[in-house]
């Protein structure tokens, strides 16, 4: 997994909007109401930082920069999928 997205993010679904591979979920076609953010699949993110990049909220990191503090939402994200 290249990206992952913390607790940090607003739901704002301008990083949906910059993902290359649509890797981002839920998008807002999808239903967001019952989970506190959103999520890259990492089985399709490419790591091409348009996420990161244009995330207003700071909230998406690389796995290697992660903060110690959020390394659970790297195993988060990837559950959001299974």
């Amino acid at each position: 997994m290249a990206y992952v997205i913390t607790d940090a993010c607003t739901k704002d679904f301008v990083c949906v909007e910059g993902c290359a591979t649509n890797a981002i979920h839920p998008t807002q076609e999808e239903d967001a109401t019952n989970v506190t953010q959103l999520f890259i699949n990492p089985d399709e993110c490419i790591d091409c930082g348009n996420c990161a990049a244009n995330c207003p909220s700071g909230a998406i990191f690389t796995v290697e920069e992660l903060p110690a503090d959020k390394a659970e939402f790297a195993e988060k994200n990837a559950a959001y999928f299974n």
